[in-house]
């Protein structure tokens, strides 16, 4: 049972320093995990345990493969629900993915009213929409030069994954 809690727990919290130290989570990172979390998921609940693993993993790219198409959400945060999904099961990443956007939300809302960035982002998003829908061309949302333009994701994911270590959900 300890496992079920502490390796979400050092996934994410891995992946976060990663983030921040280089602005990117490994795809090493992200390999050795599916391996351990595969052959946890074994371990833990036998040969039937694989179909819940390969319902954990495939369910966070299904979700979130429209925000890379925008390239709204990273691979290495998709990569990671993937991961998370493999252990924590594919009920239970969904909860994870709604509660870090949610705090990922709330965090942003927070550095664009105390930067006073807020109506440029809006208006930002609001013109990117557009330009999409005139020209059905996808671009990068990402810009260069925009303050706070690399919000590392990671860190919602892992406080998510903290709520579900302290059985919020």
């Amino acid at each position: 049972m300890l496992l079920n809690i502490g390796l979400p727990l050092v996934i994410a919290g891995t992946a976060a320093v990663m983030d921040l130290a280089v602005s990117r989570v490994t795809n090493e990172w992200i390999l050795f995990s599916v391996i351990v979390t595969f052959f946890w998921r074994i371990l833990q609940d036998g040969i039937n345990g694989i179909p819940m693993f390969a319902a954990g993993v495939i369910i966070p790219a299904l979700i979130l493969g429209g925000l890379f198409y925008f390239r709204m959400l990273g691979a290495g945060d998709i990569k990671l629900f993937c991961v998370l999904g493999g252990v924590m099961g594919p009920e239970t990443v969904v909860k994870c993915i709604i509660s870090s956007f949610l705090l990922g939300a709330v965090i942003s809302l927070a550095i664009l009213i105390f930067c006073g960035s807020f109506l440029t982002r809006i208006q930002y998003l609001i013109r990117y929409f557009q330009r999409f829908f005139q020209t059905g061309e996808v671009t990068p949302y990402r810009r260069k030069g925009m303050t706070l333009e690399n919000f590392h994701f990671t860190i919602p994911v892992f406080m998510s994954v903290v709520l579900y270590a302290g059985g919020v959900y």
